[in-house]
């Protein structure tokens, strides 16, 4: 019987790519790194410069190959001109659609269109300038996600990519929303990096742009109290006051009821035609006072049901952002330490590796040295390594916490606040979509419900909205999908706080409390 074979082969490590690209292919092409970007909150730094490079090119071809559709853009300009002419009575601003509606910030920035786009002549010019703000918009939107760590990255691709309404309403037909939410994602991209001041100066004048803005209002004073207090937050409240007395000046000084009942005019009738979430209303019922009056009851008594949380949240943020102060410096102070300290490990190593080469030196001949260096250099050109140092410049861990993730705090209840009144509002035209587009991934992965559950309502609401005109079959799904996402928050949100409380008491009975110098045991202990 023949003895069996052996590998005498010795075993050789495998070699390291040399080649750049070949380094970068076995490091980023594999399914583990591509797991990272679709699944990792903390992946979305990379995934977002993709999206907002994916989204450049589509918004370009989506200019180029799907045709314009007028709805407002020319009554706009037909207002700005009035004003451009000399008009300050907001009842004789006037355009194709009907009578101009939208406070001063509206007028001054499509004023600017009106001269960029010769008049508003030029379309394609203002189709590239919305594709402009959108991908701005598409960057603050991001940064807010990145901060929070809450929604997988292929959520927010599958979100972005695959909504043709959205990008309609921005490039296809140049409504003035996009202005007013862009204004409103830079405001609290400013509020959570501490710039008051910037921020409420951008809130106000997105809420000068279009009045819905004002939905996020209720969460803001509250954001203002927690973490401001009542004196700084009535500073702010003046700068947001001032900001909206300064744009509506030309205005106010000439025609001042007739601006207010133009710009804020808030029992404005809509028009049933144009009707998504009520489309299984008669008219008649759907322009009722009594109608819009319960709906804004409604509004309020939900708003009063999230008021404890909502507080309850921001005071949160406002902790740990202090604890972050606090603990930051110290962190800085720990890693200087640390690496003053490695560097000085190195210097005293390097030194230690010198003397001993010179005490081996002093013991080689000119002949044994001269073979040594030639015998390392064979082996070099052998492996294709260098020389084997030792390694003094090796990177130390160094301590670091990444608070951000708080920021989901802070972000919830604005989403939330604004999109219970959405979810209120009297009426929703195409073009509301924008309103709370990109903060419903949000939503739905603050709920407790499965991954199919959260699929299936980004889904329908997608499918209500993309559906024109409007039935009664997508209405009433369109409301069944805010009142599923509404509860599921709410049990999320209350979940939260019963575990809140519960820490809290269990602290309480853990803590010795003083009493006459001695302390009182918990019945639990006893």
């Amino acid at each position: 019987m023949a003895p069996p074979r052996t590998n005498n082969r010795p075993v050789t490590r495998r070699k390291k790519p040399s080649n750049l690209l070949l380094l970068l292919k076995e490091k980023y092409v594999n399914w583990n790194f591509i797991k990272y970007l679709a699944f990792e909150p903390a992946a979305l730094p990379i995934v977002s410069v993709l999206i907002v490079l994916a989204e450049a090119a589509i918004n370009v071809l989506v200019i180029q190959r799907v045709p314009y559709t007028e709805i407002d853009w020319k009554a706009y300009m037909q207002e700005c001109e009035g004003f451009l002419n000399g008009t300050t009575n907001y009842s004789l601003l006037r355009g194709d659609t009907g009578p101009l509606v939208y406070p001063a910030a509206f007028v001054y920035i499509y004023s600017g269109l009106y001269y960029l786009t010769g008049q508003g002549t030029n379309v394609r010019l203002a189709q590239y300038i919305f594709a402009c703000i959108y991908l701005l918009q598409m960057c603050l939107v991001l940064r807010l996600y990145t901060k929070s760590r809450k929604v997988p990255p292929y959520v927010l691709v599958l979100s972005a990519f695959t909504s043709y309404r959205i990008h309609s309403i921005y490039v296809l037909r140049l409504f003035n929303d996009p202005v007013a939410i862009l204004l409103l994602y830079a405001a609290l991209n400013l509020f959570l990096d501490q710039r008051w001041t910037l921020g409420s100066i951008c809130y106000s004048l997105a809420v000068g742009v279009k009045m819905n803005i004002l939905l996020f209002a209720p969460a803001l004073l509250l954001f203002y109290l927690a973490n401001l207090g009542v004196l700084r937050t009535l500073v702010q409240l003046t700068i947001c006051a001032v900001i909206q007395l300064l744009i509506g000046a030309p205005f106010l000084r000439t025609h001042p009821m007739e601006y207010l009942r133009g710009s804020f005019d808030l029992g404005r009738i809509f028009e049933h035609k144009w009707t998504v979430n009520y489309r299984f209303l008669s008219k008649e019922f759907f322009e009722q006072r009594e109608f819009h009056l319960v709906l804004l009851a409604l509004h309020l008594l939900l708003l009063l049901c999230f008021a404890k949380p909502t507080w309850t949240f921001f005071r949160s943020y406002l902790r740990l952002r202090e604890v972050q102060q606090q603990i930051v410096p110290q962190i800085l102070h720990k890693n200087r330490e640390q690496q003053n300290q490695a560097k000085i490990q190195a210097k005293k190593s390097k030194q230690l590796v010198e003397q001993q080469q010179e005490e081996e030196d002093e013991q080689l001949s000119a002949e044994q040295k001269s073979f040594l260096k030639a015998f390392e250099r064979s082996l070099q050109q052998s492996t294709g390594q260098k020389s084997s140092e030792p390694h003094l410049n090796q990177k130390q861990e160094q301590y670091d916490i990444y608070f951000e993730p708080c920021t989901q705090l802070a972000l919830l209840p604005f989403f939330l606040c604004n999109f219970i009144g959405v979810a209120c509002a009297r009426s929703l035209h195409y073009q509301f979509y924008i309103w709370y587009f990109h903060s419903l991934p949000y939503l739905v992965w603050s709920t407790p419900y499965s991954l199919g559950v959260r699929y299936l309502i980004l889904g329908i609401i997608e499918y209500c909205w993309n559906t024109y005109p409007s039935t009664m079959e997508s209405s009433i799904a369109l409301h069944l999908c805010h009142l599923v996402l509404i509860v599921g928050v709410a049990r999320h949100v209350y979940r939260i706080l019963r575990l809140n409380a519960a820490v809290k008491q269990q602290q309480r009975q853990e803590q010795p409390i003083l009493q006459n110098g001695q302390p009182k045991t918990s019945k639990k202990s006893q």
